[in-house]
């Protein structure tokens, strides 16, 4: 499975010792993106290998994982396997004024907009905001 959002913490290394040998454990918390009035939290954790120890909070990404689900005592308990991380480049506009603008894009948007071609649509909700 995937998913994108933002890393709001990176919990403190786990290490330990089974039947197989040693084993080290690093969990990150992300605030999933989507709708912000309801803010979903996942905690992905990475095995031995996988940790990844570079991480900056605040940073976007998207997190490859398995889910992986086992009994113990008549109860389960289900974990987020991560194996792949990748940074995310944030989207849209920095706060800059128009002059700063310019410089983030190399071309005139009203320039630019003649390249596309324009029509009339008889649809009744051409010109309506679709909610997604």
């Amino acid at each position: 499975m995937e998913v994108t959002g933002r890393l709001i913490q990176v919990l403190p290394l786990q290490s330990g010792e089974g039947k197989n040998g040693v084993w080290k454990k690093q969990e990150i918390i992300l605030e999933l993106d989507g709708d912000t009035s309801i803010h979903k939290k996942l905690c992905v954790g990475f095995w031995n290998d996988r940790i990844i120890t570079d991480l900056i909070e605040g940073s976007m990404l998207k997190v490859l994982f398995e889910i992986d689900s086992r009994e113990y005592n008549d109860k389960w308990y289900t974990n987020l396997r991560g194996w792949k991380v990748e940074e995310v480049p944030e989207m849209g506009l920095k706060n800059t004024t128009s002059k700063d603008t310019k410089k983030d894009y190399p071309f005139d948007v009203t320039e630019r907009e003649k390249d596309f071609p324009t029509f009339e649509s008889d649809l009744p909700f051409d010109n309506e905001v679709m909610p997604f």
